[in-house]
């Protein structure tokens, strides 16, 4: 590991059973290299000062497979119960001369070393608590944890990640733009894998997965901005679905995401791919939806709010929402502005798969509308 002077420790969490795989996610091949050897090898490459790896399922099989040397593999047998675990044995496992640790997911092969170096040099500069590395304004992997947060993540239970503990440190986190993709990009379906062996060599793979986020914005000829406007931000099946409901209904459809192909949301008139409302034209009626799971609720909300949008809604559950809006406050945004958020998103009509959560979420948003209506009350 390159940096002799670092104090950086780097914790993989690579204990997961990868049921939708049907084959252990660690060993992929990818370039004849296992997918884990790809994320070892980054690492590697960096000025980590040493390696934590959390092995659970298919251990066995995946320490005669991966070069382990230099490397402390550490066991979690209670993977079952979630990531969680993971994070309690691996962060229990840092060596203790070292003053933070990188999370690092073990799907994520394309993340640059370079990405790790920067997040490492900001930290030894600033002494922040937690950092995150964002590109284009979304939010990615992995995060640097400073030792003063270690017991809050020792505390962790259940199949729940470093994010539980972010609203606790509002003014502790920093984020650090990076121009590294990866960050955003994993490796979590089948057919995720398949797209990239039938690309070619690396660099040729790399360029298919990234290429998505070259399409220029799609504008549909006239009357785009009399029409009244929905920006989604996120790319789920909700939000699929409600772009769908959208149009129906003659809305403007914008969606903001870095990722996005054109044909997993047909309807879209418009696609951002940076977390920029300035960028998006003029429009009263404009209606605001975030549905980013986390990469960006805090940053997608404001935005929304500082361009006194007509309605702004967090697809989250109770406890996250009122995360995110505890966040907002402490950035200085007024409770009168905040109390406009509709925080869980849509008409309480008991929704529950993504297409009825659209469903409530497009019925409040005309009844927001007939209310503002001249003449209504």
């Amino acid at each position: 590991m390159g940096g002799k002077s670092s104090l950086t420790s780097a914790v993989v969490l690579a204990a997961g059973s990868s049921s939708r795989m049907g084959f252990p996610k660690q060993l992929l091949p990818l370039d004849g290299r296992p997918l884990l050897q790809h994320v070892l090898d980054t690492i590697c490459a960096s000025d980590v000062r040493e390696i934590v790896l959390v092995l659970g399922a298919s251990a066995d099989a995946i320490q005669r497979e991966i070069d382990l040397r230099d490397i402390r593999v550490v066991p979690n047998e209670r993977y079952r119960e979630g990531m969680g675990t993971s994070l309690k044995a691996g962060i229990s496992a840092v060596s203790p001369e070292s003053n933070s640790a990188l999370i690092i997911l073990a799907d994520q092969p394309f993340v640059r070393p370079a990405t790790l170096n920067s997040l490492i040099a900001k930290h030894r500069e600033l002494k922040p608590e937690i950092m995150i590395p964002t590109y284009r304004g979304f939010r990615g992997n992995p995060i640097l944890l400073d030792r003063s947060v270690f017991p809050e993540v020792m505390q962790l239970v259940g199949d729940i990640g470093c994010r539980a503990i972010f609203g606790d440190h509002s003014e502790g986190i920093v984020k650090l733009p990076v121009e590294d993709i990866g960050i955003l990009l994993d490796i979590d379906r089948q057919g995720d894998l398949e797209a990239l062996r039938r690309a070619g060599d690396r660099a040729a793979k790399e360029r298919a997965l990234f290429a998505r986020t070259d399409l220029a914005n799609r504008h549909v000829p006239g009357g785009f901005l009399s029409a009244p406007e929905l920006v989604i931000v996120g790319r789920d099946a909700m939000a699929v679905a409600l772009a769908k409901l959208a149009k129906v209904l003659n809305f403007s459809v914008t969606v903001v995401d870095p990722l996005l192909a054109v044909e997993e949301i047909s309807e879209a008139d418009r696609i951002l791919r940076e977390l920029d409302f300035s960028r998006l034209d003029s429009n009263r009626e404009r209606h605001v939806v975030v549905a980013s799971r986390g990469t960006c609720d805090e940053e997608a909300v404001e935005q929304a709010l500082n361009t006194d949008s007509a309605y702004v809604a967090l697809v989250a559950n109770h406890r996250r929402g009122q995360e995110v809006l505890h966040s907002l406050q402490l950035r200085g945004i007024s409770c009168e502005k905040l109390a406009e958020v509709r925080v869980p998103a849509g008409l309480q009509i008991g929704a529950q798969s993504p297409q009825e959560i659209a469903l409530s979420i497009l019925a409040e948003i005309v009844s927001s509308r007939k209310k503002s209506e001249p003449g209504k009350t």
